[in-house]
């Protein structure tokens, strides 16, 4: 597998990665983290323009998908029952999907992040079990709870290489 950022051609398979994506959530027990309205075709617009949305490919043909922001989150500001594992600088995982073709996506795009930042963010809905526990299987640990822009809660985790052993 390979990453690459995404470009405008892109747009099309994306979509149609996010709505696979979305569709799993909902027959797997959580439909409304993402349902069939996010994200939107202008949000994955705005992030390949801002060149932060990236394809994981296998065999030429990409499968997976997921926004990569570097610097301050601010959704991440204020967290309640718990507390960062620290405040150094981190880059957050956002959005990541695929369309169920093949495995390891996830553990790809975790991979390619640990290679460029010594801190990762990602969080998650509660009733997305699934992501849940490949977060968990890549060592990130449970830090508390962040509320998103429409002021739902998310599980918030952070990886940091200088955790202690």
């Amino acid at each position: 597998m390979h990453i690459q950022k995404a470009v405008t051609d892109d747009l099309d398979k994306i979509m149609e990665i996010y709505e696979i994506a979305q569709n799993f959530m909902i027959k797997s027990g959580n439909p409304t983290q993402w349902g069939h309205h996010y994200p939107t075709k202008e949000l994955i617009e705005n992030d390949i323009e801002n060149e932060i949305c990236y394809l994981i490919y296998e065999n030429e043909s990409p499968h997976g998908v997921f926004a990569l922001f570097r610097g301050d989150e601010p959704t991440y500001r204020y967290i309640e029952n718990g507390e960062w594992l620290n405040d150094d600088a981190y880059v957050t995982v956002h959005r990541i999907a695929s369309d169920g073709k093949c495995r390891g996506i996830f553990d790809c795009a975790i991979k390619y992040c640990k290679s460029i930042s010594k801190n990762i963010r990602i969080d998650t809905h509660k009733n997305n079990l699934v992501m849940q526990k490949l977060i968990e299987r890549n060592d990130f640990k449970k830090c508390g709870t962040v509320y998103v822009n429409d002021k739902s809660a998310r599980i918030a985790y952070q990886w940091t290489e200088s955790l202690p052993e």
